[in-house]
Order: C-alpha cells, then sequence, then structure tokens
C-alpha cells in the first residue's frame, strides 16, 4: 500500500530569505548606535585666539564654561629607577612632600597674582612611558594633599 503523502504537491519556496535578515538587522543595529554617539557632540573649545575683526577662526566658548588655569605636572623615573621626578614649570621634587609644598606655594602664588582659588585650578599628571603605576598615584596623592580638586590625566609620553 502506497501512502498518498508522497503524491502530494511539493512547492518551491523561493530563495532562503534569513542571511539576508540577519545582514540588514546588524546594519541596522550599527547605524542605531553610531547616531546616538554623534548626537552628544556640540561644542568643541579650542585655544586658538578670537579676535572680532575676523583675523582668527575660533569662537568664544558658548557661556557656563569654567576658565581654569592648567597646570602640567610631567612625571618620570630617576636616574636610578627606584623613584620619581615631577617637575612642574621649572621646579622638580624628587619626593611626594616636596611635591606637596611646591603645590601649596604655587597654589598661594595662583590666589595672590591671579585670584584663583583651587576649584579653579587644573592639574593635568603626564606621565612618561616607563613610570610605574606607584608613582604616578604618589603625584595624584600630592595634589590632593595640596587641596586641588580637579586633578585629571594625559596619556602617556
Amino acid at each position: 500500500m502506497k501512502l498518498s503523502t508522497s503524491k502530494k504537491i511539493h512547492y518551491d519556496s523561493g530563495p532562503n530569505m534569513t542571511p539576508m535578515v540577519d545582514v540588514v538587522m546588524v546594519i541596522l543595529v550599527f547605524l542605531m548606535l553610531a547616531g546616538s554617539f554623534a548626537g552628544a557632540e556640540h561644542y568643541l573649545v579650542s585655544n586658538l585666539p578670537y579676535t572680532k575683526s575676523g583675523g582668527g577662526n575660533a569662537a568664544p566658548p558658548p557661556g557656563g564654561f569654567p576658565n581654569d588655569v592648567p597646570l602640567e605636572i610631567r612625571v618620570d623615573t630617576n636616574a636610578t629607577r627606584d623613584g620619581f621626578v615631577a617637575r612642574v614649570g621649572q621646579y622638580q621634587a624628587r619626593t611626594e612632600q616636596q611635591l606637596v609644598g611646591h603645590l601649596n606655594n604655587m597654589r598661594e602664588k595662583f590666589a595672590k597674582e591671579l585670584g584663583k582659588t583651587p576649584d579653579q585650578i587644573q592639574i593635568k599628571i603626564s606621565p612618561g612611558g616607563n613610570v610605574k603605576y606607584e608613582y604616578v598615584v604618589q603625584v595624584y596623592q600630592a595634589a590632593l594633599q595640596a587641596n586641588f580638586s580637579k586633578v585629571g590625566f594625559t596619556p602617556a609620553r
């Protein structure tokens, strides 16, 4: 006895659409993520001079941006590789206590000469390429001990 199911007509369903749907969904997710990140960029603050006569291309930043004084601390390993050398301008400190003392002096100098409080001074710690993390942390702690609140890091040189 033959089964009747073998004689039923089979329809051709056409090409398989699953791979195309997968690719379209991946592209859609990528575009959605890329579009959401681009919306956060409103203004790029520039250090170029602004002139009303049109000599400079930079515009002043929109209102509400702080006018902080930048102070860079460059951190390198000392010659014997058992400590650090922190350079602030032309001053060099080899211990955390020396650096705290010098940063306190600079904080007072900024207060007298420029009228800037410690929260209006932005410290940037710039480590050298082979500086140990321990030394960078010591410099960071020295900046915090000198009562600076805006302390950040720049990429290693």
